[in-house]
């Protein structure tokens, strides 16, 4: 969905227009109810696998989105398949943060939390602050379902829930009476209850409703009747907001006009953003797009949605394994294509012996390690930054890799272009380290002009380029350019330029197999040369008042929470200075001088230290590590405790 910055008075039927309201059927009634302007809001909906949390949460932020608010999102489902019904363990969740000026994360504790049961209720109620807005399904209230999650008596009756503004609502009853004239079942007609909560919660902050009702007849195009069944559900829940006395205020949150820039905007998850930078980079070098790839959580949704752009020279191969898909992509690099193999830790492990074959053959290779917590199954659906060390080192021999890490989901998108920068120029695998909240998440992304891209066009090697003693023109496969190391890209069949491939080192220039000491020892120097020359922006500081003593540094995902914790120490009158890894491998060069600036370096990370241990190793620097594996990101709250204790320390 794209939008341009606009006002509401542009929006769809049921927002704010002139002051007044509009249901949005005939059945509705107008109301003088008061209307509350709010600067941001954070909602969280929760419920089983089976509700449709994640769908409801979507189309929120998809309206949301085209409303012009500046928004983030944090998905977070189960692992399995289905989890028995009312379990906590099956609870699947999404929060939205939106606002009228920039914001960083998903929030830390919702206003506003959408309870589908007692399972959801219990799993979330804990980050729920006291005064915040429950809305409880009080149908699945029953007292086995309760006892299922340990609830010994009703929550809603106890008084365990009086720090609170409780809003029951009995949605399973009410979307059944909505959907009567409809030839559904019971069972059938309850399934649209989502949709009744997203109608009432649309009412409630004043979202456009054009667009969830296209997507729906457009999803459901082949059942018509479904679709206008939950066409049916979701205006009956707006109305429903509309004209019921439990809800006498409803909230409008305006346009984040100011907080971008001029341009074509629209909301984009990571993955989403990774693929069509992968696909933008493909088409500025002028080179089709080859994807090898096996299925795994959270990386699946590069591989589809790559699957559905033939018309761009894309090639996908779903293979039977990790280590097929590697394979295939490394043919294809060898074949002359942008090639691209997408993964998560588990599949890096299998696929290390061809990343090492990948540098042995100094092709251009794209590695995407969409991170997730470990170690083996680990929590396939958690988010996790614990690979940096394993796509540093996790190779055997010395076998050196550029590593690339995006910091938001938008930012994906242009991460993807310096990744296949960095491989077509250098001739080299290169790891772009995305994660789960990164690649589920979401936010406002400005579609850039074709003219803002870069230039990625490489030349392939065309004819012999090198003169021997006795004037014969040959051609040297590992004869490097000068400035940037690289050896020439030959694409196979190319009249003249037959050469020995494989993974046995390379006589230097020639690339005949070679077992001489003094040529390994060359040609392992001058592979890790390459790496350390490549071309990298120095990293930028922020520091407003240049007095700071302690500089926080981050990389990959915890930009959000990390700026948002800056900014509210800031506020405080606290002096603090931040910097933003993107390039892990090689760190740019202004990195040293940067890092002793400073009194005091703390490296927040989801994992147990990994960045701070290469910053200690490599600058001597007695740099702090901030961890956390749970599976979550950092809550700016939290962080910003944390560095205050680290300023006072």
């Amino acid at each position: 969905m794209t939008s341009q910055v606009s006002s509401p008075a542009e929006q769809a039927d049921g927002t704010v227009v002139g002051g007044q309201r509009t249901p949005l059927s005939e059945a509705g009634a107008t109301g003088d109810k008061e209307v509350r302007r709010l600067d941001r809001v954070i909602i969280r909906f929760a419920g089983d696998s089976g509700d449709g949390m994640q769908l409801t949460g979507d189309r929120f932020t998809s309206e949301t989105a085209s409303f012009g608010n500046d928004l983030s999102t944090l998905p977070n489902f189960p692992a399995e398949i289905r989890a028995p019904a009312g379990t906590l363990p099956g609870v699947s969740s999404f929060q939205l943060h939106f606002a009228d000026h920039d914001i960083l994360t998903p929030g830390d504790r919702p206003d506003v939390l959408v309870a589908m049961n007692p399972a959801a209720l219990k799993a979330n109620i804990g980050d729920v602050p006291r005064g915040a807005e429950i809305i409880v399904n009080t149908d699945e209230f029953t007292k086995r379902a309760m006892q299922k999650v340990g609830y010994e008596t009703s929550p809603l009756e106890d008084g365990s829930l009086d720090g609170y503004s409780v809003h029951p609502v009995p949605l399973t009853t009410l979307t059944v009476e909505a959907l009567k004239e409809f030839d559904l079942s019971r069972k059938d007609a309850g399934r649209s209850k989502n949709m009744f909560a997203l109608g009432l919660l649309s009412w409630m902050y004043h979202r456009p409703t054009e667009g969830t009702e296209k997507f729906l007849r457009t999803k459901f195009a082949k059942k018509p009747e479904i679709a206008e069944a939950n066409i049916a559900a979701f205006r009956a829940g707006w109305n429903f907001g509309e004209t019921t006395e439990d809800f006498a205020v409803s909230y409008e949150v305006a346009p984040a006009t100011k907080a971008f820039p001029t341009g074509t905007y629209r909301n984009i998850s990571g993955n989403l953003a990774l693929s069509y930078g992968l696909i933008a980079a493909s088409r500025q070098a002028d080179l089709p797009l080859y994807l090898g790839s096996y299925p795994i959580t959270p990386a699946s949704d590069i591989l589809h949605e790559l699957s559905k752009h033939k018309n761009f020279g894309v090639r996908t191969f779903q293979a039977e394994d990790e280590i097929a898909g590697i394979g295939a992509a490394l043919g294809a690099a060898f074949g002359g294509s942008l090639a691209v193999t997408t993964t998560s830790g588990p599949g890096v492990a299998l696929k290390s012996e061809t990343i090492g074959l990948a540098v042995s053959l100094e092709l251009p290779l794209l590695i995407v390690d969409i991170q997730r917590g470990g170690p083996s199954t680990g929590l396939p659906t958690k988010t996790e930054q614990a690979d940096l060390l394993q796509a540093m080192y996790g190779r055997n021999g010395e076998a050196p890799v550029p590593v690339v890490a995006p910091r938001t989901p938008a930012d994906c998108f242009d991460a993807a272009i310096e990744a296949a920068r960095i491989a077509l120029t250098y001739r080299t695998p290169v790891f772009l380290l995305s994660d789960g909240y990164l690649a589920n998440g979401s936010e406002p992304w400005r579609i850039p002009e074709l003219d803002e891209l870069p230039d990625l066009q490489v030349q392939f090697a065309q004819g012999p380029n090198h003169t021997l003693d006795d004037g014969t023109e040959v051609f040297w496969p590992y004869k490097r350019d000068p400035q940037t190391l690289a050896r020439p890209w030959a694409v196979p069949g190319t009249p003249g330029l037959e050469h020995r491939i494989g993974g046995i080192e390379k006589q230097d220039g020639t690339g005949n197999i070679s077992y001489d000491p003094a040529n390994h020892d060359f040609m392992v120097r001058t592979r890790q040369a390459k790496v350390d020359g490549i071309d990298v922006p120095d990293i930028e500081v922020d520091d407003p008042t240049g007095d700071a003593k302690l500089l926080v540094l981050g990389w990959g995902s915890t930009y959000g929470p990390i700026t948002a914790a800056v900014r509210r120490l800031r506020k405080a009158g606290e002096s603090i200075a931040q910097a933003h890894l993107r390039h892990l491998n090689p760190f740019p060069g202004n990195l040293g001088d940067v890092l002793k600036r400073y009194d005091k370096v703390v490296i927040p990370e989801m994992n147990l230290g990994q960045l701070a241990t290469l910053i200690r190793a490599k600058y001597l620097v007695d740099a702090h590590s901030h961890n956390q594996v749970n599976g979550m990101p950092f809550k700016a709250e939290q962080l910003a405790t944390a560095l205050k204790e680290a300023i006072d320390a």
